[in-house]
């Protein structure tokens, strides 16, 4: 992360000393440390600015204490840091001159994107003129870091609101005061946005994580790309793939087992002067049966939710992964385009790969990979926080 020089000596405040495994994280440069790897402590308060040290002393540099997490340790500087909002605020600024030199054709984006920007525990989202924040950690939460976080937002971007979208378990895991989400400022709470050249509504309160699947964007186009003949979206949501093939495709399915998410769907194929069959049921049983049913098509886009939350869950969410790309190659035409997503962190590339492959074979069929992609430029990776490559997209022809 930048180094801030120190306007004078160490910043005044508690610290901590860490074990050499938890030293030799950080000058690894992965900014988490976990409460088993403290060895000494201050008196520390919820969320405090923090010096940090090495098992001999050394200064290592500056964190954000967590008093709940067992993420104890967010490093925010290896410098010292004389003022905390002041530094956030320089940071957001940075966040937004970065994705203005990266994204291009949309309007919906991500702005800040938590340890990727040098903020850990804040996600910042544009939709058009309305901005989603969500505010993770204790640190984050603190009265002067919120106030120049939004005071920031609105001086460089005249949002006309600014909506905070709460997780209830992450702010009862941290020790935080229960809150709703709400419009924090302005009066627009929903809007209309583009993403190459499709329009969707947004709704600050509504949908998944800050409303919509912005990892995505760049994705969506390039499925796009290929698209063609008859297209089966399945586990559509809002109909952010769906609706980028039926630029190319003769027709398109999307598939989701959640009916508001089905519903805004229409409204977003309506916007667009669309029409695509929506069908309410869950994927796997869908799929299974359309495959029994000898269905066919050119195009499939299999986008799930994350299968693997926790390394314990790795084993089954292969089998899932697995199961889907099979039943979804039986159902390809020769020449077909499969597009397949994880989003499992925990499902690693190479795993994810022979997972597809394991399938390939099973259902004799030749898979030549077309491109192999991550999340938008605007979810960047740090490259020492394997946690911020999280998104597979993985687009292949289909040959028998």
């Amino acid at each position: 992360m930048p180094k801030k020089p120190a306007a004078s000596a160490k910043h005044a405040g508690p610290s901590v000393k860490l074990s050499l495994r938890g030293a030799t994280r950080l000058q690894g440069r992965h900014p988490w440390v976990y409460r088993s790897d403290i060895v000494g402590a201050d008196d520390i308060a919820a969320g405090a600015l923090v010096r940090v040290h090495d098992p001999r002393g050394k200064f290592l540099g500056s964190a954000l204490y967590s008093s709940s997490s067992q993420i104890a340790i967010r490093m925010i500087s290896h410098g010292s840091v004389d003022d905390l909002p002041a530094l956030v605020a320089e940071r957001v600024r940075a966040a937004i001159a970065y994705r203005k030199e990266l994204v291009r054709n949309t309007d919906a984006y991500r702005i800040v994107f938590s340890e990727a920007d040098f903020l850990p525990g804040l996600i910042v989202d544009r939709y058009n003129d309305v901005l989603c924040v969500q505010i993770l950690t204790q640190a984050m939460d603190a009265a002067p870091v919120r106030d120049v976080i939004l005071q920031t937002l609105r001086d460089e971007l005249q949002p006309a609101g600014i909506v905070e979208r709460v997780e209830a378990r992450i702010r009862e895991l941290e020790q935080l005061p229960a809150r709703p989400s709400g419009l924090l400022w302005g009066e627009k709470s929903s809007t209309v946005v583009s993403m190459n050249g499709v329009r969707f509504h947004y709704d600050g309160f509504e949908g998944q994580k800050t409303g919509a699947f912005l990892d995505q964007r760049e994705n969506y186009a390039a499925a796009a790309e290929y698209a063609h003949g008859e297209a089966l979206d399945a586990f559509c949501y809002q109909g952010g793939f769906a609706l980028h093939l039926a630029q190319k495709c003769s027709s398109v399915t999307g598939v989701d087992s959640s009916r508001p998410a089905l519903e805004m769907a229409e409204k977003n194929a309506a916007l667009n002067g669309r029409e695509l069959e929506w069908i309410e049921a869950n994927a796997f049983d869908l799929l299974r049966d359309y495959a029994a049913a000898n269905r066919r098509y050119d195009t499939i886009v299999l986008d799930p939710p994350a299968f693997a939350k926790t390394k314990r869950d790795l084993e089954k969410a292969l089998g899932g992964y697995k199961e889907l790309n099979l039943r979804a190659m039986k159902m390809l035409r020769p020449g077909g385009i499969l597009v397949t997503c994880s989003c499992s962190f925990h499902v690693g590339a190479a795993d994810f790969l022979k997972v597809v492959a394991d399938a390939a074979q099973d259902a004799h069929k030749d898979l030549r990979l077309v491109e192999s992609r991550g999340a938008s430029k605007d979810h960047p990776i740090l490259l020492n926080v394997p946690e911020t490559s999280y998104l597979q997209c993985l687009i292949f022809s289909v040959s028998e």
